[in-house]
């Protein structure tokens, strides 16, 4: 299967993403199989306007119940609204996917 070329972020996301204050983003299993060491064009889920390229540095799995304030803080936001903006993307799903990233 080959490895994705794209990542989607809702627009909400891309000043964090492009200040660098957002440096992870958690997945469902359907979009864990990024290659670590690849880049990805990165493009507004909304749009499809693409706004940058991003090199993917991780893909360590993780239930949501481990999750913690550490990646509140990588995602640029209070564990609370994370665990919210989890349950409305993936309602009910407990293995997840954190991919870690840098601006490429």
């Amino acid at each position: 299967m080959p490895y994705p070329t794209e990542m989607t972020f809702f627009e909400r996301f891309e000043a964090d993403i492009l200040s660098g204050k957002k440096t992870i983003t958690i997945r469902d299993e359907s979009e864990r199989d990024y290659r670590v060491g690849s880049v990805v064009d990165v493009k507004t889920l909304e749009a499809g306007r693409r706004f940058c390229k991003l090199k993917i540095n991780a893909v360590d799995p993780i239930l949501f119940s481990e999750l913690n304030d550490f990646h509140a803080e990588q995602e640029n936001m209070t564990l609370a609204v994370l665990k919210g903006v989890i349950n409305e993307i993936y309602p009910g799903t407990e293995q997840l996917y954190v991919i870690s990233y840098e601006l490429a």
